[in-house]
């Protein structure tokens, strides 16, 4: 089905991209977990992906070796979650004061924003987070 078939049946006028393109799967239906302008930039980010993954089960996930002290105390935190539970915050604010050298990668960005899915790393080890967003939706899951 295409955009004249749309048009034809309920009279509405869309682009191939509104239909079901990148961008509209990438943030609309959720169907792929990012778009890119360009085949570079798509293969810059698996890349990035897989430093945070093992090669195969059998292994594990690569440590990074990074100028952040394991025992930093992320005083950061201090003023990012606020005392009372109505106002809303940036949970990726919070990802960011505690993972090595503010690196966190997201998996889906575009995409149900009020939950968060990503690598980060702690000590250079690979870590996975999933998190609820108060900055968005009330963090509610919808």
């Amino acid at each position: 089905t295409g955009p004249d078939v749309v048009k034809t049946v309920t009279n509405e006028t869309i682009t191939k991209e509104e239909l079901g393109g990148a961008k509209t799967h990438s943030t609309v239906s959720g169907v792929a977990h990012r778009s890119f302008e360009n085949d570079v930039e798509a293969l810059n980010m698996t890349r990035r992906l897989f430093e945070y993954l093992p090669l195969s089960a059998q292994e594990e996930p690569p440590r990074v070796e990074n100028n952040d002290p394991e025992d930093r105390l992320p005083y950061a935190l201090d003023g990012l979650i606020p005392d009372d539970p109505n106002v809303p915050y940036d949970m990726i604010d919070v990802i960011k004061a505690v993972v090595d050298e503010r690196d966190f990668f997201e998996i889906m960005p575009e995409y149900a924003t009020n939950i968060l899915t990503g690598f980060g790393r702690m000590g250079g080890r690979s870590v996975g987070f999933v998190a609820n967003n108060p900055a968005v939706l009330a963090g509610v899951l919808d």
